[in-house]
């Protein structure tokens, strides 16, 4: 069984959305072509070296690089990765803060990148991207 989330207000259709909220992802802002989020690591979030798994972590650059999209142009459209390359430095651990940045727009597809730091300010991931403008559902 599946149940659509209806979202009136598109500039909050981030809350909406399960997977992010199961995540315990929380956006700080997403507004004029940027976006930030914060991740505070928990065990359930730890791969094998007790660090936010490599998963959780692209998930963040993806949502910060998708929210800094849909920004750019007021929520009017939302955004899919269309593609999405990653680069992991340092093991994430403790609070990760995402942000993210629209870089170019060029017939409907936002190129964009993003960066994952942790508390102490040391570069955990970083990520280019590009992402699809579709109308919303």
């Amino acid at each position: 069984m599946t149940s659509d989330v209806v979202v009136t207000d598109h500039r909050n259709a981030f809350a909406a959305v399960p997977f992010t909220r199961l995540l315990g992802v929380q956006r700080e802002f997403s507004r004029d072509g940027r976006a930030r989020f914060v991740l505070d690591a928990r065990p359930e979030l730890e791969n094998v070296i007790h660090a936010v798994h490599g998963g959780v972590i692209a998930t963040l650059l993806d949502v910060a690089m998708a929210s800094a999209a849909v920004s750019k142009v007021d929520f009017a459209m939302t955004a899919v990765t269309l593609g999405m390359n990653n680069s992991f430095l340092h093991p994430g651990r403790g609070r990760l803060t995402a942000e993210g940045e629209v870089l170019a727009v060029d017939d409907g597809i936002a190129s964009c990148r993003a960066h994952v730091v942790d508390d102490a300010g040391r570069l955990v991931a970083q990520a280019q991207g590009s992402f699809r403008y579709l109308p919303h559902r």
